[in-house]
């Protein structure tokens, strides 16, 4: 299975609560929502279809996924939805029990084996293992070169701080731009795989 990366992003790298005021407001970041006025449905939108079509499983870390436990059980009848509630989701977490009823197929990976454990389903066959959401998680898939594909929707905003996707512990991580399309709302959608550093 690939590991894929769908994240939000503003021009100056945060993916901080993309949906909404109260969805985390860690360090009193208080720009919650940023991306609705770029938001294109067939652009921006078409990207998270197209991701979740390819997707096996979803991998979420805590926070994430108990946001989406509490939103998407709600909205069945709605393909993608249906599509959301139905696919198998693993959740890495060291505070969760094995309890994960709330949101079905769902699958703890426990925090201390979290690694070991992506890496075994990373080598098996399949489709995408897709990552949305999620800071904590994909900055530690992307430092233990984990990640297959970034697919980041860049939204034409500074944030001026908050949580980001990318490591900062001096690891330096290739990838090559597949394509970038621009939405009318001036989002872009690029998506980059991974490669080797040039130069190397």
């Amino acid at each position: 299975m690939r590991i894929v990366i769908s994240s939000f992003i503003s021009l100056d790298g945060v993916v901080q609560a993309p949906g909404g005021p109260e969805e985390d407001t860690d360090g009193g970041f208080a720009h919650g929502g940023w991306t609705h006025a770029y938001f294109d449905p067939e652009v921006v939108g078409g990207a998270f279809d197209a991701a979740l079509q390819k997707a096996d499983a979803l991998l979420f870390g805590r926070r994430t996924w108990t946001a989406m436990a509490a939103a998407w059980p709600g909205r069945a009848g709605d393909p993608f939805a249906d599509r959301m509630n139905a696919v198998r989701k693993y959740v890495v977490s060291t505070t969760l029990g094995e309890d994960l009823s709330a949101w079905d197929n769902s699958v703890l990976v426990p925090g201390a084996d979290a690694v070991a454990r992506l890496r075994e389903l990373r080598g098996r066959a399949g489709g995408d293992l897709l990552v949305m959401g999620s800071p904590t998680l994909a900055r530690t898939l992307i430092g233990e070169g984990l990640v297959d594909e970034l697919v980041l929707m860049r939204m034409p905003v500074v944030l001026g701080g908050g949580k980001s996707i990318f490591p900062e512990d001096g690891g330096r991580h290739g990838f090559e731009l597949v394509s970038c399309t621009t939405a009318g709302t001036g989002a872009e959608v690029c998506v980059y795989r991974a490669a080797g550093v040039a130069g190397q």
